[in-house]
C-alpha cells in the first residue's frame, strides 16, 4: 500500500514539472513557438561558421560555402502560424537589404510544392532549403545556437559565424534591419 501511495505521489508531482517543461509550451499546433528574445554574440565570442547544404524549394543545391558576406537565416514552415506572420516582413526587408545580405530561408517540415506555394503566397523571392528529411541544416547550428523554436532567425556575419538569433516571430523590420546594418557595418 505504501508503494502505491509513493507511486502516485510522484506521478502527480511529475505531471506537475511537465507544466512548466517543454510539454507545457507546446500549443495545439505542436509546436514551441519562440518567445521574442533576441540574443547578440561578440565578435570575439563567435564560434566557427558551420557548414551546411541541402535541396532548393526550386531545384538545385544550396551549399553554405557559396556565402559571401552577412547573411539572413530564417528557419519556418508553411503550417506555422507566426512564420506566416513573418513571411511578408522578411519579403519586405529582403526587398530593402537583398543587394547588401544574403537571404536564406531554412523550411524545417514542408515537401517543395507547399514551400512554393507559401513562398508565392508571402512573396518571399529568396531562396530557402528543404531541411525536413535530414535536419542537416538545423543540426549544423547546434552548439552554437539552436534554432529551436520557429520560426528562428539568425544573422551570420561576413566569415559566417553567428551573430544574432531572434528566436519568433519578426512583426516589423526593425530589429533586423539594425542587426544587419550593424553587421555590415563591421
Amino acid at each position: 500500500m505504501r508503494v502505491a501511495g509513493i507511486a502516485l505521489a510522484a506521478l502527480a508531482l511529475a505531471g506537475c514539472a511537465s507544466a512548466d517543461g517543454v510539454a507545457g509550451q507546446v500549443g495545439d499546433a505542436g509546436y514551441i513557438a519562440g518567445d521574442g528574445i533576441v540574443t547578440e554574440i561578440a565578435p570575439e565570442q563567435r564560434a566557427q561558421p558551420a557548414a551546411f547544404a541541402g535541396p532548393l524549394v526550386d531545384g538545385g543545391e544550396f551549399d553554405s560555402a557559396e556565402l559571401d558576406g552577412v547573411t539572413l537565416v530564417n528557419f519556418w514552415y508553411a503550417a506555422c502560424p507566426p512564420c506566416r506572420i513573418e513571411a511578408p516582413v522578411l519579403a519586405e526587408l529582403h526587398a530593402e537589404l537583398g543587394d547588401e545580405v544574403d537571404f536564406l530561408g531554412v523550411n524545417t517540415r514542408d515537401g517543395a510544392a507547399q514551400a512554393a506555394a507559401f513562398e508565392e503566397q508571402f512573396g518571399v523571392d529568396y531562396p530557402s532549403i528543404l531541411d525536413d528529411e535530414t535536419a542537416s541544416a538545423q543540426l549544423a547550428f547546434t552548439g552554437i545556437v539552436a534554432p529551436n523554436a520557429v520560426p528562428s532567425t539568425l544573422i551570420l556575419d561576413a566569415d559566417g559565424r553567428v551573430a544574432a538569433r531572434v528566436s519568433g516571430a519578426v512583426t516589423d523590420t526593425s530589429i533586423l534591419s539594425t542587426l544587419l546594418r550593424e553587421e555590415l557595418e563591421r
